[in-house]
């Protein structure tokens, strides 16, 4: 490759002098954001009420001074005003917006019921308060101080599991603590997220905002063996994703490699959804 060529690979996917924001930066799938971002020369804020909790090989990545932790809880939108405030007066106006701050329940729940007719109103709200409220307030307020500046571009995170109904043929497992049902409440929350970014895509498009959505499919994260058996068997390409596996599509939205493409919801999911 010339160095021409190079330098032209670096303009269009490069993001030098790019302050983002990542929501949820602390959890399995924000840390890899988090690097991929920050190794394309970006400034990285992380938004997330876990600051202390990561795993030994993150702290090289917290010690780079273009990668700087706030505690946010994305349901108060206070929080995210004073983390934001700080981030300004330390880079400039964010450029990027990665909203992967959510939660979910795991096969491992064992207290109480999952079942549809049994499922607990509190847990319902929990899952909507993060996945839907929380996104919601950080694109309010993020957006906004976009709008104020240069623009930029908003990633939603989402799930094929907001396109489409769980298979619960893979979760469904008769075990010594009973039975687990992939519950409705994430699959309502990711179908909100995606219709949200059409909404804000239009909304904002005058600003030179751009709003996308990633919908992934499921990861590794030394899930038992029978859970990733059965997973696997419904992906064409025979397997999970890898934890870093997403990060080619979060630069590609960060990036001036995707400047006309806003609106748009980009399915990865190892072929999950396409039988």
């Amino acid at each position: 490759m010339s160095k021409r060529d190079g330098d032209g690979l670096k303009k269009i996917f490069g993001l030098d002098g790019k302050v983002a924001i990542v929501t949820g930066g602390m959890g399995l799938l924000g840390r890899e954001f988090v690097k991929a971002l920050r190794d394309a020369n970006a400034k990285v804020a992380i938004f997330d009420l876990n600051v202390d909790k990561y795993p030994k090989e993150f702290e090289r990545i917290l010690k780079d001074d273009r990668v700087v932790p706030y505690k946010v809880d994305v349901t108060c939108k206070d929080l995210i005003k004073s983390a934001l405030k700080n981030v300004v007066k330390r880079w400039g106006p964010p450029h990027i917006l990665v909203n992967a701050a959510a939660v979910d329940i795991p096969p491992s729940y064992t207290k109480g019921n999952t079942s549809f007719e049994e499922y607990p109103e509190e847990l319902f709200e929990k899952i909507m308060d993060v996945n839907v409220k929380g996104t919601l307030l950080c694109c309010q307020v993020i957006g906004d101080a976009m709008a104020k500046g240069e623009g930029g571009s908003i990633i939603n995170i989402s799930s094929i599991y907001g396109e489409v109904s769980p298979d619960q043929r893979i979760y469904i497992r008769k075990e010594k603590k009973g039975t687990f049902i992939k519950p409705a409440s994430y699959c309502i929350s990711k179908g909100a997220i995606s219709n949200l970014t059409r909404y804000l895509a239009t909304y904002w498009a005058k600003k030179n905002i751009r709003v996308n959505c990633l919908i992934f499919g499921g990861v590794f994260n030394n899930q038992d063996d029978e859970f990733v058996k059965n997973y696997s068997s419904r992906v064409p390409l025979g397997r999970m994703a890898k934890r870093d596996e997403y990060n080619g599509a979060i630069l590609f939205l960060a990036s001036n490699a995707s400047s006309y493409m806003t609106g748009a919801n980009l399915v990865i999911d190892g072929g999950y959804t396409a039988w």
